[in-house]
């Protein structure tokens, strides 16, 4: 008789992700599902605490991601009392928690807290917050601006993760055309994107004599257009100039402006101090990275995670409206100052890779 080795049935490794703004699907949203599909790359089961099915479908579209696998739990971690949550963490190989400014009770065989953004000023130093900190193995930030204020808030040592940007799916057009691209959302919220101070920045080099440009203005608006006030304030304020704004762009059409634009230009935070508000400014930018590797030269706003991307070279940092002007000038004049800066962005982009996030990210997996 012959004996039949007995089949082993290995479960798959569990993980756990809690994003408690998966409405919103910004950049700590891709963030995390980028997460889940790297877990879901190498045989993970992956859980989403999330109570809208339709966050799945949407994401996926919104970030080019593989989250068909992804289970849905059904509800919120933050709508259930401490004991069902803290009892629900248990059963898992991982649990990723992103931050809202407090430190959960996880029970996972590894946790990993995630801040995106760099709170300040609460004291949360305090023993309580210690000992929740005793069960996390890592405290993760997405950028060294973001860690600065968090290692001093909690009293932590955080390792920084870089947000994913899948550079390969942006490349320059084989002929530029005269285009300057600003890619945000469309609200004024705690942190503005400012593109009122664009707007006025182009009207003003329309009026000293620039011609044959445009600005792009593209981004999304969770609100209908006609109800979104600070929409209806920019679309009065670009009449009469080359300027378009255009509104939830498919991915594809947004991806075709990238790789035609020549310049790239970003205002969030500005006129805020960030070292006093480090919440109003940019903790990363995704889309300047992006706009690197389609390669349009950025200029980007002197402030938060925007100085850890634009180094030297790479394109110009501004504070003020005419430093804009100027700079911007400057690369439109000088074709030889241009091509240096974009072949150092297309380089620099690489490094913000979603395959270096996936790397750097087993990586921390794997410690301990």
């Amino acid at each position: 008789m012959i004996l039949k080795p007995k089949t082993l049935n290995l479960k798959p490794m569990r993980a756990l992700i809690h994003d408690p703004y998966l409405d919103t699907l910004g950049g700590g949203e891709r963030y995390c599902l980028t997460l889940a599909e790297c877990l879901l790359s190498r045989g993970w089961q992956v859980d989403l605490a999330w109570d809208d099915p339709s966050v799945i479908e949407t994401s996926a579209r919104r970030f080019g991601l593989k989250l068909s696998d992804v289970h849905l739990l059904g509800y919120r971690l933050d709508q259930l009392p401490f004991f069902k949550k803290s009892i629900l963490s248990r059963g898992y190989d991982l649990v990723f928690w992103l931050s809202d400014g407090s430190i959960p009770f996880l029970f996972g065989k590894k946790n990993l807290l995630h801040f995106q953004v760099p709170f300040f000023g609460a004291n949360r130093t305090k023993v309580f917050n210690k000992f929740k900190l005793g069960f996390i193995a890592e405290v993760v930030c997405n950028s060294f601006f973001t860690k600065s204020f968090i290692d001093c808030e909690f009293g932590v040592r955080s390792l920084v993760l870089y947000p994913p940007v899948d550079v390969v799916r942006f490349k320059p057009a084989a002929v530029k055309e005269n285009i300057i691209l600003a890619v945000a959302r469309f609200e004024e919220s705690m942190q503005a994107k400012r593109q009122d101070i664009l707007i006025s920045a182009f009207k003003q080099m329309v009026d000293q004599g620039l011609a044959g440009w445009e600005l792009v203005l593209a981004g999304a608006s969770l609100a209908k257009a006609s109800e979104n006030e600070f929409l209806v304030k920019l679309k009065k304020m670009v009449k009469g100039y080359p300027i378009r704004i255009l509104v939830n762009l498919p991915f594809d059409r947004l991806r075709g402006l990238y790789s035609r634009a020549k310049l790239f230009w970003h205002a969030a935070g500005f006129g805020i101090n960030d070292r006093e508000e480090p919440w109003r400014v940019e903790h990363f930018g995704i889309t300047p990275v992006e706009a690197m590797a389609a390669g349009a030269v950025p200029l980007v706003v002197d402030k938060g995670g925007l100085k850890e991307i634009v180094r030297r070279g790479v394109g110009e940092r501004w504070r003020t409206v005419e430093e804009l002007i100027d700079k911007s000038f400057l690369l439109i004049k000088n074709k030889k100052l241009y091509r240096k800066c974009q072949k150092k962005a297309l380089f620099r982009a690489k490094k913000f890779s979603k395959n270096n996030f996936y790397r750097k990210f087993l990586e921390i997996l794997g410690n301990g």
